[in-house]
């Protein structure tokens, strides 16, 4: 029978360079619980998450305590149990783009199996059994020999699942891990857990949706501006309560609420913007895109949709120029012909996309970030002009962000940093927007406003393609829909 893990938590806290990232906690889980830990962007949860898995430090208290309870040892060394606690978040699928670890699926999970970041040794025939069996537990059994880096961003996110739960953890922790995934897998992934809670293997898992909620969670922890504020059994009211804490969180505009805009005047003469013909994209040998015609114009808004793996990041990549496109299919940009370099479209072109929080460095501050949005380049090879510092500047202040320009991005939560992007793509007042996944991480607020910010910017006469699993985050004034299965198209919708 798996040993399982306790932990108990008593007047901890955490600083990064004399800022309060958490104050005071006292929690303690036990075996048998299964805890949800909510809270908005930058109240704490990441970091209260990897100081319980031992990845931070706290701040020196003699009063504090951070304790273990293992095989009827009391551990105060988290070191000392570590590898038997697992935590899954974005910050440990970045390190695979970061470092460019592109092995096979099965690799990947094989690591899970002997704790190692990178594959060491052949894996054995039994090793291959328990790879085969989570991958298909997972349903994501035929991506075993497909390379890492070719994954979609949710199936990456079901392979690293399926790594953590190869690690036979005593305890696992679990940071917006729904984040991405289609309706399906999202369904199965919460199965899983729930199937799992037999085994009594206690969990802390984190999320900003009340949908994405496991049945069997049995607790509920509330964190707001890096306090803990209830911890108990999970009930209807206090879940209520808990999503009414993130509600409450601030946001930089006045108001959240969209009102329904007029869509735009019909752009029968607008300017195409974009033209795919007959568009295949190959990468590493595999096919990743097939026979994609479509034309994005002035004041249109394309919403792209499909299961993991469908495409659409893909497509996406391959409009901002990051893709080819195959002999036999064409792409069109306005304004760029043979000769004028994709630096020109991309200065009126904006992209927010997972993988840019991974480009950019943990230690560039967030000024910079925003400012080398005008020149369209991660990182900068030269510093900002005055100019392009009050140009960045403002677009911080437009976004409430202003007090976050000196902070350098590993100071950020996730969804602090999805806004800091956010702020780097309108900083150059684009007139397209590409948006892959765009409200990933964020909270209720800060989503809200992001959305309204989009639905201005179409009512303006700018132009968004955007690729969500969430039928709710759909532009107010689409005007078109493009379905994608396999990197195909399997409907177009036109005037909607």
């Amino acid at each position: 029978m798996r040993a399982l893990m306790g932990v108990q938590l008593q007047q901890v806290s955490l600083a990064y360079e004399s800022r309060a990232v958490l104050q005071g906690i006292s929690w303690q889980i036990q075996p048998g619980q299964r805890w949800v830990l909510a809270g908005g962007n930058g109240a704490g949860k990441t970091q209260l998450l990897k100081l319980i898995a031992g990845d931070v430090w706290p701040s020196p208290d003699a009063n504090a305590q951070r304790i273990y309870h293992w095989q009827g040892q009391h551990l105060d060394q988290p070191m000392l149990a570590k590898e038997h606690i697992t935590y899954l978040g974005p910050e440990r699928q970045d390190r695979y783009e970061r470092y460019e670890w592109n092995f096979t699926a099965a690799a990947v999970v094989g690591t899970g199996l002997y704790r190692s970041d990178i594959p060491l040794d052949r894996l054995t025939a039994a090793d291959g059994l328990q790879i085969t069996r989570l991958l298909t537990q997972l349903h994501i059994a035929h991506l075993a020999r497909r390379r890492f880096l070719t994954l979609s961003y949710g199936e990456r996110r079901l392979v690293l699942l399926a790594r953590a739960l190869a690690t036979r953890p005593a305890l696992l922790l679990l940071d917006e891990v729904c984040s991405g995934l289609d309706t399906d897998h999202r369904l199965r992934l919460l199965q899983r857990l729930d199937a799992g809670a037999r085994s009594r293997l206690p969990w802390v898992y984190t999320t900003h949706h009340a949908l994405d909620m496991p049945r069997s969670a049995t607790h509920l922890a509330v964190l707001r501006d890096g306090q803990l504020q209830q911890a108990g059994k999970l009930t209807a009211a206090a879940l209520r309560r808990a999503f009414a804490v993130q509600a409450a969180a601030p946001v930089a505009a006045a108001t959240v609420k969209r009102r329904l805009i007029a869509k735009p005047h019909s752009t029968v003469h607008s300017e195409p913007l974009l033209q795919l013909s007959k568009a295949c994209v190959y990468a590493e040998g595999a096919r990743l895109l097939r026979d994609i015609t479509f034309t994005v114009q002035t004041g249109q808004c394309w919403v792209v949709h499909g299961g993991n793996g469908a495409g659409k990041s893909t497509l996406l990549r391959t409009l901002y120029g990051d893709h080819p496109v195959a002999v036999g299919g064409s792409i069109t940009r306005a304004g760029i012909e043979p000769g004028v370099p994709l630096a020109e479209f991309r200065q009126w072109t904006s992209l927010i996309a997972p993988q840019l929080q991974t480009d950019h460095g943990q230690y560039e501050t967030v000024l910079d970030v925003v400012g080398s949005g005008l020149r369209a380049s991660v990182g900068l090879n030269e510093p900002l002009t005055d100019a392009e510092r009050r140009r960045a500047r403002a677009a911080l202040r437009d976004l409430g962000l202003q007090g976050f320009a000196a902070r350098n991005l590993r100071q950020l939560s996730y969804g602090q940093l999805r806004r800091v992007l956010f702020a780097r793509a309108l900083v150059n007042k684009p007139r397209l927007l590409l948006l892959d996944e765009p409200y990933a991480g964020v909270d209720t607020p800060t989503r809200a406003d992001l959305m309204r910010r989009i639905d201005a910017h179409l009512a303006a006469g700018g132009a968004v393609v955007i690729a969500t699993h969430y039928r709710a985050e759909w532009p107010l004034a689409t005007t078109h829909e493009l379905e994608l299965a396999g990197g195909r198209p399997v409907r177009q919708t036109h005037d909607l």
